[in-house]
């Protein structure tokens, strides 16, 4: 019996890759992250290749990078790999056309992944790895994460033979993040397959002085298409090589696998040629419909790249009369999708050739389901079948979908199938992940698991899909038919069908603070119907509350876990609940005996605290209450975004995104009709207690608690339950009225404002969030009949910025978030004329993610105007957004110069006049623009039509240009410097969580060193790029070094000069995140930015010069630091604390030298104060 194990995608990939690999080059990047981080994991571990080595894992600026020092690996003989998908493949291009021309055996593992166009997809399709078909690349494909063991060494070992370069691909997410009980090859059964010959005819080719040649050489038109011919017969042997080691593999494994590989009815009339995971749910499909008696087949496609025609055609079952090509990618403009044009050729050179039709599928991750497979077996039977179709969406523009085929059901006997709604870091798919590997690894059943994600990060909706049975599981698509249904958020009960597809006596567990009265109130009618009449065995479980008593927060993952292997029966109960407790050890060891212990506690509980609910007949007739409609909802959000927020995206149609915009555009401020309720607790808000000092409003990360100021009206006009002080240090006396309004819907409960909240006795305390709902109100009033009015306070202040209306509201940030205060504070202070370039990142993703988008606008429609382009292109975008708006503002001035010798009366040229003085001035922008306006309107005359023809560009804008660490110090650098270097008038805001947040937590330039991030599992070993001083050394761009917990004012301070700075601007803010594994949690990211300054982790500066020959310009604005408190901090975050836990000595020194590093970061500060005072500004 050969060694199975439990796994997704990557890991097999990158197992196998291990074995073969001297050197690899690695860059961050959705949904291929995962493989490098295994195998940095594995080195941290001492693993070796076949080689007897460990791997030399590099981490590089970009993909970009990555490949340049995997062409150099394999150029110095040695063989390397890397890892990556969509737009990082595309950066590799370049190089991938040098690996094939000096023909290097390396290989590239690829979770293929959608490109991003109009918008940005981390999921899964093939037109990455179509956008890399030209270089001449091999090209091999998988569509099961054993094919991923399988022919992942299949691809380095004809590498290294056909002395050429492989793309090795599978579908990401499908199969790179689903898990899978598969056979593992170990190494020794594959280090007897190499090439010896060809390996050692490698290495001798590699560059070395004691034999040198000259690579890489510049020619002309007389030679250069020759040598483009002369790698032809080495990329015709790859075939034939791919065959022989597809051979040796079946010797070992007993799986056969050619290029090309048929399944179906030997007699089929109709084929369909597909390659990636929908082959096996075509596999399914074809199973279905041979039973009824229908002669269909499939060729999976294998090898895509040399495309062999004769192997090809060999496998085409001569009595086929029609084949359906489908292509997991669009290319706009051609005349068909790269595989059917393939394929097309291939038939064409058949006798009687059958009719070949294409169609697309499965874009972003929109996995096929049985009945879509059977549409396009259906289209075949057509005399005309159509052609260039699309399955899975409702085009009702171009009419391309095939209809759905309803009423299949291709599940074999013996699955059971297991849904669980989840709220991302509560637990839930880490939990299921090891219930996966339980099942898989402890039983003889067959186990499979698939996780849909929303796009926001912690707090967005995550769904489980678990399948058990005694036979492989082929069904890569959602669970549309489940025996077990686990709803982990009481809250989806009202968002969500969560029954959606529960069979008949199947079970449903919610999670629920309510008792069975509560029930009969609270739950929707529709909800209690299903169960009634489906004889659904319904439980509740408390386990918030379970998890709160136990000290685990909202951590409920491992009491519900328990409640399923209770409910579920998958394998007994004693059993299960031995291994969940052996999981935790392995999983929390490294946490400490107390949190292990918790979570045993938890499992306990959850056994013990289930509860079955008697369902009442009465629940058959029960009513739905009438919904309150949102009378204040756009249409576009009617039509696009409540859709989406209710999971029925899936069934917009086409026009939808015509008729709308939405196909590029999306409308602002969309969070706010969202209210989705996710939080346990919420803040009260007790006036008594308040000092009106705005800091809860200051440090709120989602724009959930505000500081209003009411006049006499608005207060009397408020609702019952709205609470007021009277204001306190406001000047204006019209402005009576002080209130701090919370918002029970959208809060996401961190409890930063009641953690900051200075107040004697505390002014905020948190509360469950259903006892606040009569604040829902008062929110309401506040936000949208309080109106906007004049700040009567200083705008760049803590207090005052507060009175401002945050353009950055309800994000889908994490709990607790450190970043998103920031980008908040900026739109409070500049928001109605902002222009945002923002890179990919997690600050993209908070901020317009599926339906969501939090920048808003104000109550005069003015607000952000935001967009993405890319990762490594942000700082060169932003600038490119300033110079399209410089070039029509010098329009401007130019007309008004030209009008102000002209006849136009004194008045309208005293206006025009005061704009031209103050063009490139913030202050008062917006009030001289509407004057000219008002000025022009009666004017007639060539010039004053002109000029009004740019009126929209009166206002100075103020350009930003926002992102991370992984962008600031790594893959956008150079164009970050570039920018800078410029001298034009940009801000750029970089929130430092110092590793890439949003791909995961991996190491950046700005992670210090001793901290443990992903690509750095033994602890990084360089110190931090101190990218502020570099900056510095231009003498002409202000840079500023903020810590908003730390120094509010400071922080205020330093926006507020940076933007009135009529040059380049750079603040680096620090930005806690739930990845440092803060072990006070993330609902005092405020404090832990003081904790952070105090000690002398992160320091506090001002460069502005704007000052330099009047005082110094360089102001060190942090107090000597407490070094005596440097390891505690450390101590209390894991990205830390596990280094000491794992490697107690390599910390020990580890620590010394990050201490070290802060110690000389600060000396060096000290020694700014008097060199900047001296330095010219250019």
């Amino acid at each position: 019996m050969r060694k199975m194990k439990t796994m997704d995608g990557n890991t097999a990939a990158a197992h196998i890759s291990y074995m073969f690999t001297e050197v690899a080059s690695i860059f961050p990047i959705t949904p291929s992250s995962p493989m490098a981080e295994h195998v940095d994991e594995w080195v941290a571990k001492g693993r070796k290749n076949i080689f007897g080595q460990p791997v030399k894992v590099v981490e590089m600026q970009s993909e970009a990078g990555a490949a340049g020092a995997l062409h150099g690996a394999l150029q110095a003989g040695t063989l390397g790999t890397t890892y990556t998908a969509s737009q990082g493949l595309l950066l590799m291009i370049p190089n991938l056309y040098k690996l094939v021309g000096e023909r290097l055996p390396g290989v590239i593992h690829v979770a293929a992944r959608a490109i991003a166009t109009s918008s940005l997809s981390i999921f899964g399709d093939h037109q990455d790895v179509m956008a890399a078909r030209q270089t001449g690349v091999a090209m091999l494909c998988e569509g099961s994460v054993q094919e991923v063991m399988d022919l992942s060494a299949v691809a380095h070992l004809s590498a290294i033979k056909a002395q050429m370069p492989f793309i090795n691909f599978f579908d990401g997410f499908r199969i790179s993040h689903e898990l899978q009980k598969i056979e593992v090859i170990e190494s020794k059964e594959l280090e007897g397959l190499i090439d010896q010959e060809a390996l050692e005819k490698f290495r001798r080719y590699g560059l070395n002085p004691d034999h040198p040649v000259i690579r890489g050489t510049n020619q002309n038109p007389d030679v250069y298409f020759q040598m483009c011919e002369s790698i032809n017969k080495y990329i015709d042997a790859i075939p034939d090589i791919v065959e022989e080691y597809m051979d040796k593999i079946k010797h070992i494994t007993g799986r056969e696998y050619h290029c090309f590989d048929y399944y179906g009815a030997l007699d089929a009339d109709r084929i369909i040629i597909a390659m990636g995971a929908v082959t096996e749910v075509i596999e399914e499909t074809i199973d279905y419909l041979m039973d009824k008696g229908q002669k269909v087949g499939l060729i999976k496609v294998r090898l895509y790249r040399p495309f062999s025609y004769e192997k090809l055609l060999a496998e085409i079952p001569k009595t086929v009369k029609k084949i359906a090509v489908l292509d997991k990618t669009k290319e706009p403009g051609a005349s068909g999708e790269p595989l059917y044009l393939d394929v097309l050729k291939a038939v064409s050179e058949m006798e009687d050739a059958p009719v070949v039709v294409g169609g697309r599928f499965g874009l972003g991750s929109k996995d096929p389901y049985p009945s879509h497979i059977a549409a396009v077996y259906e289209n075949l039977c057509k005399d005309n079948p159509k052609n260039r179709f699309t399955i899975g969406i409702d085009d009702d523009v171009t009419y391309t979908s095939l209809d759905e085929v309803q009423n299949i059901d291709v599940t074999p006997e013996g699955i059971t199938a297991c849904k669980f709604w989840g709220l991302g870091s509560d637990g839930t798919v880490g939990a299921n992940k090891t219930a996966i590997k339980i099942i898989g690894d402890h039983t003889d059943m067959y186990a499979q698991g698939y996780f849909s994600y929303d796009s926001k990060k912690s707090g967005g909706i995550t769904i489980s899909h678990l399948r058990f049975g005694d036979k492989p599981i082929k069904s890569h698509y959602e669970i549309d038919s489940a025996h077990y249904i686990a709803c982990h958020n009481q809250s989806y009960v009202f968002s969500y069908n969560i029954v959606e597809g529960l069979r008949k006596n199947g079970t449903l567990v919610l999670n629920t603070i309510w008792n069975e009265e509560e029930l009969e109130e609270k739950l929707p009618g529709s909800l209690k119907r299903y169960i009634a009449e489906n004889n659904i065995n319904f439980y509740t479980i408390n386990a918030v509350k379970i998890a709160q008593e136990i000290g685990l927060g909202g951590r409920i993952n491992m009491i519900m876990q328990s409640v399923f292997f209770k409910l579920a029966n998958i394998i007994p109960v004693e059993d299960a609940i031995r291994y969940l407790k052996e999981a935790v050890v392995t999983s929390y060891g490294k946490k400490g005996e107390k949190v292990v212990n918790m979570n045993f506690a938890a499992i306990d509980a959850g056994i013990n605290s289930v509860k079955k609910i008697n369902v009442p007949d009465s629940w058959k007739d029960a009513k739905d209450k009438e919904e309150k409609t949102e009378k204040h909802l756009t249409d576009f959000y009617r039509e696009i975004c409540d859709p989406i927020n209710k999971l029925q995206g899936n069934k917009l149609a086409v026009s939808k995104f015509v008729e709308t915009g939405a196909g590029d555009t999306f409308e602002s401020g969309t969070t706010r009709f969202e209210k989705r309720g996710i939080a346990v607790n919420v803040p009260e808000w007790i006036p008594e207690n308040c000092i009106q000092c705005n800091q809860c409003s200051f440090v709120c990360p989602h724009a959930t608690i505000r500081a209003f100021l009411l006049n006499e009206d608005e207060r009397e006009h408020a609702p019952k339950d709205f609470k007021v002080l009277n204001a306190k240090g406001v000047k204006d006396p019209e402005l009576k009225y002080f209130t701090i309004g919370v918002s029970p819907l959208d809060c996401v409960g961190c409890g930063n404002c009641a953690e900051i909240c200075p107040a004697p006795g505390k002014a905020l305390i948190m509360k469950p969030q259903q006892t606040q709902h009569d604040q829902i109100e008062p929110w309401n009033y506040a936000t949208d009949k309080v109106k906007n009015k004049a700040n009567p306070m200083k705008k760049a202040t803590v207090k005052g910025s507060q009175f401002e209306q945050p353009l950055l509201e309800y994000s889908g940030a994490c709990a607790g978030c450190g970043e998103t205060p920031y980008a908040k504070l900026v739109t409070q202070l500049f928001g109605d004329r902002m222009m945002i370039a923002n890179a990919t990142g997690c600050t993209s993703i908070w901020a317009a993610a599926g339906a969501a988008t939090a920048y808003s606008k104000n109550q005069n429609g003015h607000g952000p105007a935001w967009a993405n382009s890319l990762f490594e292109d942000n700082a060169e975008y932003g600038l490119g957004m300033y110079l399209g708006v410089k070039a029509v503002r010098e329009r401007i001035a130019s007309n008004i110069e030209k009008a102000l010798e002209s006849d136009m009366s004194e008045e309208v040229k005293s206006v025009l006049r005061e704009w031209l003085e103050n063009k490139d001035e913030s202050e008062g922008t917006r009030e001289r623009a509407e004057k000219v306006k008002a000025v022009l309107q009666n004017e007639d005359s060539e010039i004053a039509n002109a000029i009004k023809k740019d009126e929209g560009f009166l206002v100075k804008r103020s350009q930003w240009i926002f992102g991370g660490d992984g962008w600031a110090y790594d893959i956008g650098y150079g164009g970050l410097d570039h920018v800078l270097a410029s001298g034009e008038d940009v801000n750029v805001l970089v929130m430092d969580t110092e590793i890439y947040s949003n791909t995961g937590g991996q190491a950046s330039k700005s992670t210090p060193t001793a901290a443990v991030a992903k690509f750095a599992a033994a602890g990084k070993r360089i110190r931090k790029k101190d990218l502020g001083l570099m900056a510095i050394t231009y003498g002409y761009v202000y840079v500023a070094q903020v810590c908003l917990g730390a120094d509010m004012n400071q922080t205020v301070k330093a926006i507020a000069e940076a933007e009135s700075y009529k040059g380049p601007s750079l603040i680096i803010a620090y930005a806690p995140c739930i990845s440092h594994g803060i072990i006070s949690g993330m609902s005092n990211t405020p404090g832990e930015q003081k904790k952070a300054v105090a000690c002398g982790y992160w320091q506090l500066y001002r460069y502005n010069p704007d000052v330099v020959g009047e005082k110094p310009a360089f102001t060190l604005d942090s107090k000597a630091p407490n070094y005596d408190l440097f390891n505690d901090f450390l101590m209390g975050e894991v990205r830390y604390s596990a280094l000491a836990k794992v490697y107690p000595e390599l910390a020990e020194e580890l620590f010394a030298r990050t201490k070290e590093d802060a110690i000389r970061r600060y000396g060096m500060y000290k020694k700014q104060i008097g060199r900047a005072s001296c330095r010219e500004r250019v």
